[in-house]
């Protein structure tokens, strides 16, 4: 079967290369809503520093892990 082309010569992305792409994509918009959200939080409870910090990146790494899951998923699904 021959290979789909587009209008200037290059090829579709397979699925792999389309669920990495949802993967990356959501877990991009999920540092940002963890930046937000993980600031917010740690500063209501009084965290500062160092300890600021760590708490806003591991906000950060756990919404863009989840966020980006889910996108991946959503890519697998249409492909």
């Amino acid at each position: 079967m021959p290979v789909a082309v587009g209008p200037y010569g290059q090829s579709q992305p397979n699925c792999f290369d389309r669920v990495k792409m949802g993967f990356m994509m959501g877990f991009a918009v999920g540092m940002a809503a963890g930046a937000m959200f993980g600031t917010f939080s740690c500063l209501r409870i009084g965290m500062r520093g160092r300890e600021l910090m760590g708490g806003v990146g591991k906000t950060m790494l756990q919404s863009g892990g989840t966020f980006g899951t889910f996108m991946a998923i959503g890519m697998g699904i249409r492909c």
